[in-house]
């Protein structure tokens, strides 16, 4: 799976890298489905670090198995495209777009003295 396959399928980078085109998967990445569904749940596809799989969840960073929607192969396209399609049939149909996150910039505090 490549970004241009994913943002193809309606998934946005959760958090942009300045190495935003990722070619190759030999570095964990998580992507959030840009619609929510019907009824506010979101979508997350996630690569966890060192292994060729790819998960859908609910969750951002699942870390019980139960909450992993699909568990599936990198290569496996057909079965990832089914199982988003199955997800939104099954939460109502693709509902509202979701705001962008807005960037956080940490500034501490620095006291003059």
């Amino acid at each position: 799976m490549t970004e241009n396959y994913l943002q193809g399928l309606g998934f946005e980078p959760t958090s942009r890298t300045e190495a935003s085109s990722r070619t190759t998967h030999s570095t964990a990445w998580r992507y959030r489905h840009s619609h929510a569904a019907q009824d506010g749940t979101r979508l997350y596809a996630e690569h966890p670090l060192g292994i060729d799989r790819c998960r859908l969840s609910t969750l951002p960073a699942p870390l019980d198995q139960h909450d992993v929607l699909l568990d599936t192969d990198l290569q496996d396209q057909a079965g990832f495209e089914t199982a988003v399609s199955s997800f939104f049939a099954a939460h109502g149909g693709i509902g509202g777009l979701i705001a962008a996150d807005a960037a956080i910039t940490f500034r501490p505090y620095r006291r003059k003295e």
